[in-house]
């Protein structure tokens, strides 16, 4: 399964490559219906991780070496094993109200098919409404039927959330990466309850074509959002410092990051938008797969980058445990030739942007999609319970198109074990007691792994090192404005990056062919007066070896998944 121990005995890779913050995947005690993201007990770990003893060790292993620990928190919802939700099936019980329960459809049977308070669809497949025998009433889960939403307009739930964060703060971890922490607040209305409790109908949407409507657009950025986020600033983190917070963030637009990630506001230090990892979906379903359209991506990351222009922060991502790997879903892994370069110009085009980049892991080797072709492989909740719905039950997608957007977009594509070595399983498990994991290791990993790229300086993870440094030793690149250049064009994703009187130009082709420089960044680059004896001066980074990048800029013209940083003064 992977453990904590096993990540202490990492640590040094870690700074080596030169990360600050570590975030661990939940490693919460959990029945593990959806790896880890289904809490049983808040305060203690999972024993398929370890024990309390082992993280703290990881703790102090990793403070030694300068790297602080996030970890990932979700109190949007629990386990159904939690004690919280056992207690809350007693209506008589103090812990009645922790959890958002409904009574059955009027002149419904409770139960029975069609009784559900409405047709809200869960986004894991089936109803988000479950029966539970015990209570005689229907709990909202917008997830697994194993994972009920909590309610926050409980104060007691509430202050019971900001106890345990306090219990590990007070342990040692650095802060939070919150799962969808901005659909805590559901749409009660201003005596307090939710649409459908005064006796009228629960407000929906019309059914789809699978035979749900989406509880999204009613339970995302809800009306106390901000309240519930201040609250917890002032009871965790007031008297703190040091800390980190990151919100995981459906349903908030770029200018709603604005106002949580402004630190006057006393919310969020920053949120994971979804906007620019949606343009490829049609019709935002992410099971009918597009190709990309360049300045669609343009257009969605330059409204988060203009929306934190003056105030807040940017988190900045392509790739997670939810995502497919960004190198075969807008590279090109076909070769190995193309799937290095491809990962470079994504990573390039990423870091250097205005935000805290992350980097799943992985990611700093190019790893790929898992490339599985059939069911049976996969273990993610979503993507099997989505095959069923779709292809078995409302019959609106055949088994093929379906698997084919398994492949290219499910959540098990980024879960499959970090490649270490070419050994059997990837030196992912025991070296002495080789083990299959939960998951197959991608076949790949016998010329894609750490050990063969931390000796090449012309790897993947080489590159990523570099990036990392620039970052650290590059005011405007770690703090500088940001403004987007040729908007227009589909293969070329430039930028310019400005502090006081110091330019950096950024140009990417994010294509498989050859192309010109565009108008607006040739005029930049005309304008400066370059000669090969300055470009070799002002070359801060590039994908291609430093003479071919200086041939390229002289010539204005990129060879594929060709990526250029020169500093522009």
């Amino acid at each position: 399964m992977g453990d904590l121990k096993g990540i202490t005995s990492r640590l040094d890779y870690l700074a080596d490559l030169g990360v600050d913050v570590l975030w661990l995947s939940p490693v919460f005690k959990s029945p593990q219906d959806d790896n880890g993201y289904d809490i049983s007990d808040y305060q203690d770990i999972d024993p398929l991780f370890g024990t309390l003893d082992d993280m703290d060790e990881l703790l102090a292993q990793a403070h030694e070496r300068g790297l602080k620990v996030v970890m990932d928190l979700v109190v949007n919802h629990t386990s159904d094993e939690h004690s919280w939700f056992q207690a809350s099936r007693d209506k008589n019980d103090e812990h009645a109200d922790w959890y958002i329960w409904r009574a059955a459809r009027d002149g419904y049977t409770p139960g029975e098919p069609g009784a559900e308070p409405n047709k809200w669809g869960s986004y894991f497949g089936g109803s988000a409404w479950q029966f539970d025998e015990k209570r005689g009433e229907y709990f909202l889960h917008q997830y697994s039927k194993k994972q009920p939403d909590l309610n926050w307009e409980n104060p007691a739930v509430r202050q019971a959330v900001y106890a345990m964060m306090n219990w590990w703060m007070d342990r040692g971890i650095d802060g939070f990466r919150m799962d969808v922490i901005t659909q805590i607040s559901k749409p009660y209305d201003t005596q307090g309850r939710l649409p459908g409790e005064d006796g009228s109908e629960l407000e929906d949407f019309p059914a789809g074509s699978d035979g749900y409507s989406s509880p999204f657009p009613f339970c995302s950025d809800g009306p106390r959002v901000d309240e519930f986020l201040a609250e917890m600033r002032r009871e965790v983190f007031a008297h703190r410092e040091g800390f980190l917070t990151v919100g995981e963030a459906p349903g908030i637009t770029p200018k709603r990051n604005e106002h949580i990630t402004n630190p006057d506001n006393g919310e969020l230090d920053m949120l994971f938008l979804f906007n620019h990892v949606d343009v490829d979906c049609e019709n935002g379903t992410k099971w009918n797969p597009t190709p990309l359209r360049l300045t669609e991506l343009k257009r969605t990351l330059s409204e988060q980058q203009q929306a934190v222009k003056n105030n807040g922060w940017a988190s900045l991502f392509f790739n997670n445990h939810d995502q497919p790997r960004a190198v075969s879903r807008w590279g090109d892994d076909s070769t190995e030739e193309s799937r290095s370069l491809s990962a470079k110009a994504l990573g390039l085009l990423l870091h250097m942007h205005r935000g805290t980049p992350y980097i799943y892991q992985g990611e700093e080797l190019g790893m790929t999609n898992a490339h599985f072709t059939r069911l049976e492989q996969y273990r993610d909740l979503e993507s099997i319970n989505m095959y069923h719905q779709r292809v078995d039950e409302a019959g609106i997608q055949s088994s093929e198109s379906m698997m084919d957007a398994l492949a290219r977009r499910g959540r098990d594509n980024a879960r499959t074990p970090m490649q270490w070595d070419a050994s059997c399983y990837a030196g992912f498990t025991a070296e002495d007691a080789p083990t299959e994991p939960w998951i197959s290791v991608n076949p790949n990993h016998e010329h894609i792994n750490a050990v063969e790229e931390v000796c090449d300086s012309n790897s993947v993870y080489s590159f990523y090192k570099q990036l990392i440094a620039l970052r650290h030793t590059n005011p405007v690149i770690s703090a500088g404005d940001w403004q987007i250049l040729d908007a227009s064009n589909e293969q070329i994703y430039a930028f310019m990056r400005s502090l006081g009187d110091e330019r950096v130009l950024v140009l990417v082709n994010v294509s498989g062919s050859a192309v010109d420089v565009p108008a607006e960044s040739a005029a930049v680059l005309a304008a400066s007066g370059l000669d090969e004896h300055s470009i070799n001066q002002r070359l801060l980074l590039s994908t291609y070896e430093s003479n071919h990048a200086v041939s390229s800029v002289l010539n204005q013209r990129l060879e594929a998944w060709e990526g250029i940083v020169l500093r522009i003064d």
